[in-house]
């Protein structure tokens, strides 16, 4: 895979005059964590083949605030969210993309009582919209047949309600989609939402991942297919404890598209 992809900032833009149509919200896990920084390449890379007019804040970027909210601390929480909006409206933002349904949930739903208005949809709904006018077209490469089982992430499932997009993305790789049975309203959490994923865990005799991942195991899928880099993260640490080796790989649908289309 190529490795050079570009990345446009506002700023830089507005020194140039310029306008983007969407502005791609990284958030912390795509910017910080390793295995999530590919699903931000990823999703770079398709915006890049098919010219799609964005940039990222870059270092003007910070958290959404959603552990902080989470967690319960409002203070922090709305003072975070100011700063954010100031620096989105001062570029004069419309529509936002991110690849994280905590930013996704957020920015939608709790930013505009705060004064934050902005069109803002998850990754899949977006490259949803670009299959919808044809502008993006996917292949099934090297995924074509393959068994999937695709888990839906609390906050763009269940909090949101979109389910139909990130399975639609799956289906035009011509992936045999399989269903665990906990599943779209139905769906099970993958143990990192409300800001779990930065404390320890709670006296118990399971944990919710591992829980999660025995789900989809018995669907005897070939790859895990996920929507959110907590989700990422703890179906492949689940992986990992259940089958004492990484013989089920877990992707995001962008990567899965991304590869099929060798980007």
């Amino acid at each position: 895979m190529s490795e050079n992809i570009k990345v446009p900032t506002m700023a830089n833009l507005m020194a140039e005059g310029k306008q983007p149509e969407v502005l791609f919200w990284v958030g912390c896990a795509g910017s910080f964590d390793d295995r999530a920084k590919k699903i931000t390449k990823a999703f770079v890379k398709i915006l890049n083949k098919i010219n799609i007019d964005f940039a990222v804040l870059g270092t003007e970027e910070s958290c959404t605030s959603d552990p902080a909210k989470r967690a319960g601390n409002e203070f922090l929480f709305q003072m975070q969210v100011a700063t954010n909006i100031e620096v989105l409206n001062n570029y004069e933002v419309k529509k936002i993309v991110t690849t994280c349904p905590h930013c996704f949930n957020t920015l939608k739903n709790e930013y505009p009582a705060l004064g934050g208005n902005y069109e803002v949809v998850h990754h899949t709904q977006f490259l949803k919209q670009l299959l919808d006018k044809g502008q993006l077209k996917i292949e099934g490469g090297e995924f074509k047949g393959k068994r999937i089982t695709y888990h839906d992430p609390c906050y763009l499932g269940r909090a949101n309600g979109e389910y139909e997009a990130p399975r639609e993305l799956l289906r035009k790789l011509d992936v045999e989609l399989v269903e665990m049975k906990s599943c779209k309203s139905r769906g099970l959490c993958c143990g990192a939402g409300g800001a779990q994923m930065f404390k320890d865990a709670e006296p118990g005799d399971k944990e919710v991942n591992v829980l999660r991942t025995e789900e989809a195991i018995e669907t005897k899928p070939e790859a895990i297919a996920a929507g959110c880099p907590f989700c990422n993260t703890m179906m492949t640490d689940g992986v990992k404890i259940k089958e004492k080796q990484d013989s089920i790989k877990v992707y995001d649908v962008v990567e899965m598209i991304a590869e099929a289309s060798d980007l």
